[in-house]
């Protein structure tokens, strides 16, 4: 596939990406933070805030039934698209970081005890360690990490004896690094894990933009990601459940929708999905999400992972060529992740000079402290994350103001 022909057939579809930042063309490399959104999503939400705005379910009128049809409809189309058994098994949540504090405090609370291990690698995301730390301090469980090697590939050795030494009731791991690009292999994880008897959640929110994603081959139990990052809105994700364990869970959040009689002799709960999603939900942003998870089927997620290992093959090229410059995180497989440190700068330094040329990157830790503790970065990376939309020729206009920038500051 040549490189630059999925962007410029939708590269139109992101007004952002015409614009300029004092006074260079924008040049958007900050995705894995939160993706740009294409016309259909905006248009999406406005349409429904324009024209069909109503609270949904149990309402009586017209504009509700619209609202309604329209937010159902998205879930159906994000369990379709996640191979979800039935729509019931998904769940809107506010974002990743909510539905994993989901499975964390309704079912962590339930079913760990004093001396139960929950385990997760050192490269996941804050969002996956603190949730669990909470729920391990209150039940009497702890957290135990498995080690990264310096390459950005997970320790499977490690991650085998854990298995064998810990017998975690739960395996937390992400799909694809954030700051390292590292995609994990899910799938070997979650069947050597289950033949130990553990549970296992997978943050997909690194790996839904970029990847088809399938939990039933992946064979996890739990799985999240959010809308953001793929393209959809902000303060909308979801959790994927099997329906048994999601039956068995007790409600996180009380309020309205999520039950089915209240009285003050006592309350009863609503069926799934309904019972974790107390009060009114984020409307807009559930409808929107579907609009972006179809997009993302129009353009076909082949052709965005393809395009993608293109994008980071010519990112370690290019960055490779540059004086003091070390890639952190050279695994074999990889999404649209480069992260970068320079011999003696620091890379707020180097961002800030990259932001004055229109070239917008992410630097410092990315929310995976433990991580960098782990690899001596300190300081943390410079992080350039593509997605669909960028070009090869965007990636060499940020590494030659890379060069300007190290110029200046050596």
């Amino acid at each position: 596939m040549d490189s630059t022909s999925l962007p410029e057939r939708i590269r139109r579809d992101f007004p952002v990406l015409q614009r300029q930042v004092h006074g260079k063309p924008l040049v958007y490399l900050d995705n894995a933070a939160s993706a740009q959104k294409p016309l259909a999503v905006i248009e999406g939400q406005r349409e429904y805030l324009s024209n069909y705005h109503a609270n949904i379910h149990r309402g009586a009128h017209h504009l509700a039934q619209l609202a309604t049809e329209a937010f159902e409809g998205a879930r159906n189309s994000l369990a379709t698209h996640i191979g979800a058994a039935d729509s019931k098994e998904v769940i809107f949540t506010s974002g990743s970081t909510d539905a994993i504090n989901l499975v964390a405090h309704s079912w962590g609370r339930s079913n760990l005890s004093k001396g139960d291990v929950v385990l997760v690698t050192r490269m996941e995301h804050h969002a996956n360690i603190v949730p669990w730390q909470m729920v391990c301090e209150a039940t009497g469980a702890r957290l135990e990490p498995v080690n990264v090697h310096a390459d950005g590939t997970l320790d499977l050795e490690h991650f085998h004896a854990a298995l064998e030494r810990f017998q975690p009731k739960l395996v937390a791991m992400v799909h694809a690094s954030n700051t390292l690009g590292t995609i994990n292999p899910v799938t070997d994880l979650c069947r050597a894990a289950k033949a130990a008897g553990a549970l296992t959640l997978v943050d997909g929110s690194q790996a839904l933009p970029h990847m088809a994603v399938d939990v039933q081959a992946i064979g996890c139990d739990f799985y999240v990601a959010t809308a953001h990052k793929a393209y959809g809105p902000t303060g909308i994700g979801f959790l994927w459940g099997k329906e048994d364990h999601l039956n068995a869970m007790p409600p996180w959040r009380g309020g309205g929708e999520m039950i089915q009689r209240v009285s003050f002799e006592g309350t009863t709960y609503n069926t799934l999905p309904h019972k974790f999603e107390a009060g009114t939900p984020h409307i807009s942003g559930g409808i929107a999400f579907g609009i972006a998870i179809s997009w993302m089927n129009a353009i076909g997620m082949d052709d965005i992972a393809a395009h993608e290992a293109e994008l980071v093959a010519h990112a370690h090229n290019a960055i490779g060529s540059v004086k003091g410059v070390r890639i952190v995180g050279t695994a074999p497989q990889k999404v649209g992740v480069v992260s970068l440190i320079a011999d003696g700068i620091h890379p707020y330094d180097m961002g800030t000079l990259l932001d004055g040329q229109g070239i917008a990157v992410r630097t410092g830790h990315h929310c995976t402290e433990p991580l960098m503790d782990h690899l001596g970065l300190e300081s943390g990376t410079l992080r350039m994350s593509f997605a669909a939309y960028t070009t090869t020729r965007e990636i060499d206009i940020a590494v030659a103001g890379l060069e300007r920038a190290l110029a200046m500051l050596r």
